[in-house]
């Protein structure tokens, strides 16, 4: 009778971290990628699911990352020098995108 209660004690202090860990460790994904001279850099950037990805403006130019594909999946405002956008891929897929203010300049993401 003794065990029972000690195996609810390890359950309770037990099981919430095993949930939660899963979801820390996704969270703590992440990518960069740098806008100068008028392009991406790297142009193409390969992730693993949940990871979020940083744009970072580092061109004296303002620039966007519009959603080839489909606008709406994601879209970031114009951002001047040093302002980021950030978006978390969560599912498997390639992603194109491109400067809405300079269509040249292009990019994508592999998320697998």
């Amino acid at each position: 009778m003794d065990r029972l209660p000690r195996r609810r004690q390890l359950l309770r202090a037990g099981l919430p971290a095993m949930l939660v860990a899963p979801l820390a460790a996704r969270a703590q994904e992440r990518a960069a990628v740098t806008i100068d001279e008028h392009d991406y850099f790297p142009r193409e950037l390969r992730v693993a699911p949940g990871t979020t990805v940083v744009w970072t403006n580092k061109d004296d130019t303002p620039h966007n990352v519009v959603s080839t594909d489909n606008p709406r999946a994601f879209r970031s405002r114009i951002m001047d020098t040093t302002e980021v956008f950030e978006f978390t891929f969560a599912a498997a897929g390639t992603y194109s995108y491109f400067c809405s203010l300079h269509p040249h300049m292009r990019g994508r993401i592999i998320v697998g």
